[in-house]
């Protein structure tokens, strides 16, 4: 049975740009199965905030690895301010519904959180054909929102939970990519037969743990250097200050390196922050199109994962692990939880409690001091990825899936 699926995504990303890339890659193959993938995103970059698209048009229609692609014009806002970020989403909320009102009639439209607007859009456009509605939970947003203390608002929080509620509600089937979330949902008194787990993971062949990344070693003049790899968005919960501070109790160590290969709305403060502390062993590389990360992290020795220290992070299966794990590097993580839990099943890194840059600068010289065993980690974590969290796999859940809220709505 051919499907028509239509996702409304506003940071939806290719191989061909920086950011995760796990709707990109379950499209793909559902095409190569013989299902139609339409995916409804904004012409804005997310991370980078600059527009997709030489022309812009209300729409722009093109088609990426047969996923016919339809980019929705944006308010450009997403790094100005709070206000003018909120303004960027609600823009695209409205124009994702005409958008999506063009692409013919689906079997199944899928909605992403966060953020929630193009939930709702999502929604509608169901609503809209008389076909179910499947909500995706990516992130327990506004939950992850009030505890970095983003929303502070009482007003703005009622609000977000009673749209986070409703759409709860509304939707046909909901789908998660972390099992701490299922709980969640769960707890929320949603039928658990309502709620699937496809886990975050990555595609494997798209690295090579052999690679020692030497023209990336070239291009920062990284010589035989010990280093250590952020790559990941500079947000506002992604804790890179700690990262920098570590750096500080670093700099003694001249045979080690910090990347940080990412962009987003704290790169700038960041930046200037370590300047200030006159941090040589630090590098700001700006963003890598996915298909480029693996060569940064074959010149890694390992990777680095940090959140602020929260009690809701502590559910999150972040994409940047899976990637680390899938090139055979060990991950540096400060960041509890589910995710801990796999990194030390794994045998696949070492564990520092999150926004402690004393215990995560040790813990990078110990790896740097240990070759061995950090190599053995790597091993290991690709191993077990590779087992355990292979897009290949996931693929096929996602299919079967889609192909299950169809034929139950």
């Amino acid at each position: 049975m051919t499907l028509q699926t239509v996702l409304i995504h506003q940071a939806f990303v290719s191989r061909n740009e920086p950011g995760g890339t796990r709707h990109y890659e379950l499209g793909r193959r559902l095409v190569a199965q013989g299902q139609r993938f339409t995916v409804v995103a904004s012409d804005i970059s997310y991370q980078t905030g600059k527009r997709l698209v030489k022309n812009p048009r209300l729409v722009t229609e093109t088609c990426i690895d047969g996923i016919r692609l339809l980019r929705a014009y944006t308010y450009p806002g997403f790094h100005k301010s709070y206000f003018s970020r909120i303004v960027s989403f609600l823009s695209f909320m409205a124009t994702a519904i005409l958008a999506g009102a063009s692409a013919g009639t689906p079997d199944v439209v899928m909605g992403t959180t966060p953020p929630i607007f193009q939930a709702i859009s999502a929604w509608m456009l169901a609503r809209l054909h008389g076909c179910p509605f499947l909500l995706e939970v990516r992130d327990l947003w506004p939950e992850f929102a009030v505890d970095i203390g983003l929303l502070k608002s009482p007003a703005l929080i009622w609000l977000a939970r009673r749209i986070e509620s409703f759409l709860y509600d509304h939707a046909d089937h909901l789908l998660v990519n972390s099992p701490a979330y299922r709980d969640y949902l769960i707890k929320r008194n949603i039928a658990p037969e309502k709620v699937s787990f496809i886990s975050n993971g990555v595609d494997c062949d798209m690295f090579d743990p052999g690679d020692r990344g030497d023209s990336i070693r070239l291009r920062y003049n990284l010589d035989d250097k010990f280093v250590v790899t952020y790559a990941g968005a500079l947000g506002m919960a992604n804790d890179i200050d700690t990262l920098v501070r570590a750096a500080e109790y670093l700099a003694p160590r001249t045979g080690i390196h910090i990347l940080i290969a990412g962009d987003g709305k704290e790169r700038k403060r960041l930046e200037d922050l370590a300047r200030q502390l006159g941090l040589v062993n630090l590098t700001f590389t700006g963003p890598f199109p996915k298909d480029e990360i693996s060569r940064v992290l074959a010149a890694s020795n390992a990777g680095i994962a940090l959140l602020k220290n929260i009690p809701m992070f502590t559910t999150t299966y972040p994409n940047k692990v899976f990637d680390y794990m899938a090139a055979g590097r060990p991950t540096v993580l400060a960041i509890d939880g589910v995710i801990r839990e796999v990194i030390e099943t794994a045998g696949a890194g070492v564990f520092v409690p999150p926004g402690n840059p004393r215990m995560l600068a040790d813990a990078i010289i110990d790896m740097a001091d240990h070759p061995t065993e950090t190599n053995a980690m790597g091993l290991n974590a690709r191993a077990y990825v590779v087992r355990h969290f292979n897009r290949e796999k996931h693929a096929q859940e996602f299919a079967d899936l889609l192909s299950g809220v169809a034929l139950n709505a």
